[in-house]
């Protein structure tokens, strides 16, 4: 199965480095730079195409970045990124000084607006779920991308805070 992943265009939150999590927030005005980021991205979609299904999680801004795109999706909430619980609307620098070097080092064990073991058993749902189709497309998360890149290469979760996924980012992970 190869599935492309897109974390969704940013929003005022990203550029203030505010954790949105669950907070249905839209994306930003899109402006020179990011047109050029889409339209690569897109080049790299059109060769990677056609994709057996496109989806978005339930919060508008990956739906507002896959109508972007121009692709019709669906919606699934295993997509849907960490809830961040106290955390969603301050600094991402405060959810630092809270937890330092588990953050990194093991975040399996952390319990913020959920588990984070939560987030892992969604992305182990969503392989599960979607195991049958050869080529997907997903709009998503920072958080759950991290976390599916570091299911996908180590088979847990716990390196996902070591990898960065940046807002209109493109990857394509082949899984056996």
């Amino acid at each position: 199965m190869q599935i492309t992943l897109i974390r969704h265009l940013p929003t005022e939150w990203n550029k203030k480095t505010w954790l949105q999590g669950k907070r249905d927030i839209e994306i930003a005005s899109i402006n020179g730079d990011l047109c050029r980021g889409i339209a690569e991205n897109k080049a790299r979609l059109h060769r990677l195409a056609p994709f057996d299904l496109s989806l978005a999680s339930t919060l508008k801004r990956t739906q507002q970045t896959a109508q972007l795109y121009g692709y019709h999706y669906e919606t699934e909430s295993l997509l849907d990124e960490l809830d961040f619980g106290p955390f969603e609307g301050k600094p991402k620098e405060e959810l630092l000084e809270a937890y330092g070097e588990m953050w990194t080092e093991n975040p399996r064990e952390m319990v913020l607006g959920e588990r984070l073991t939560e987030l892992e058993g969604r992305v182990v749902q969503f392989l599960e779920k979607y195991k049958d189709y050869s080529n997907l497309l997903v709009f998503g998360h920072g958080s759950w991308i991290r976390a599916f890149i570091s299911y996908s290469e180590y088979g847990d979760i716990n390196s996902m805070n070591k990898i960065t996924v940046g807002n209109n980012a493109c990857f394509t992970i082949e899984m056996k």
